[in-house]
This record gives C-alpha cells, sequence and structure tokens, in this order.
C-alpha cells in the first residue's frame, strides 16, 4: 500500500486550476454570448483558419480535446448564433466542415483579446506569458497531455488500496 502525500494531490491540483480557467473564461466572455466550450471551438477555428485550415466537426474534436458528440452539439448552436457555418465536406460527404462568420470572427478577435488578458492574469505569479517559468510550465503540461492515460478498472488489482 503506498504513503498518502500530505496536502493535494497533483491531480487534484490540476482539476482545481482546470475549474477556475473555465470559470474565469466563462464569466470573461459571457458578454460575447460565449462560453469556455464555445470560445475553445472558436478561438481553435479562428487559428486553424489562419494555419490556412477549415476543420470537420471531427478534426476540430480531436484539436480541442473534447468529443466529437460535444463539438457536433456546440457548432449547432454556434451556427444558430450566426457565428460559425456549417457545410458538407467536398472530399467526404458524411464529414461537416466549419468556419467562423464574418460575425464569428468579429465575436472571435474580441474574445480572444479578453482571454489572453486572462491569461496574463493567470500566469503573472510565473513571471508573465513569456516568462521562462511559464514555457517550463507549459512544456510541462504538454508533456502530460501527450502520456496515453488508459483508466483503470475499479477491481483491477494494481488499484487496491491505493488513493487516487
Amino acid at each position: 500500500m503506498s504513503k498518502v502525500p500530505p496536502g493535494p494531490t497533483p491531480g487534484f491540483l490540476v482539476w482545481r486550476v482546470a475549474n477556475k480557467w473555465r470559470v474565469a473564461v466563462d464569466r470573461a466572455v459571457a458578454p460575447l454570448g460565449l462560453t469556455h466550450a464555445k470560445y475553445a471551438l472558436v478561438a481553435s477555428l479562428y487559428g486553424m483558419r489562419h494555419s490556412g485550415e477549415r476543420p470537420s466537426q471531427r478534426e476540430l474534436a480531436d484539436h480541442t480535446g473534447l468529443e466529437a458528440l460535444y463539438v457536433s452539439k456546440l457548432a449547432r448552436a454556434l451556427e444558430a448564433d450566426g457565428l460559425i457555418e456549417r457545410t458538407r465536406h467536398p472530399r467526404d460527404p458524411r464529414a461537416v466542415q466549419l468556419a467562423l462568420t464574418g460575425q464569428g470572427e468579429s465575436v472571435t478577435r474580441q474574445a480572444v483579446t479578453v482571454v489572453q488578458g486572462l491569461l496574463q492574469q493567470l500566469l503573472e505569479p510565473l513571471g508573465g506569458l513569456d516568462a521562462p517559468r511559464t514555457r517550463a510550465f507549459t512544456g510541462e503540461l504538454t508533456t502530460l497531455l501527450d502520456a496515453p492515460l488508459a483508466p483503470s478498472r475499479p477491481n483491477d488489482e494494481s488499484t487496491q488500496g491505493t488513493t487516487p
């Protein structure tokens, strides 16, 4: 049986930071008619378009790490809001391609500015957005995101007696 370390676990801290960020972004972009999840989609579309891409819903799901079904639901809502357009993919009739509308571009530019200000505030304790500690922190987060993570089974003997 492994010893439980004192204080919060890294998993708990990651969860708390993620929730703190989501709530802050939700509040900051609400005046623009967005939620954090909607912002993640339009900001990703904005960035991908500037890289010359016009992604399908599946590609956007892969890019954001969101479930494809959730991306589809958000895309429909953003389309109803007039911020994106959904069209059939020219090479795959089963796929839906996404693009920002003119209004979507305008709202997204405003939202990106607001969220960049929030990001600067969040990272200020590390020295700000361009600080060495922030770059190292970003590298560590990237390492964690790149690591495969398979859920353990509740009755798996290898997890008995351990704390999540």
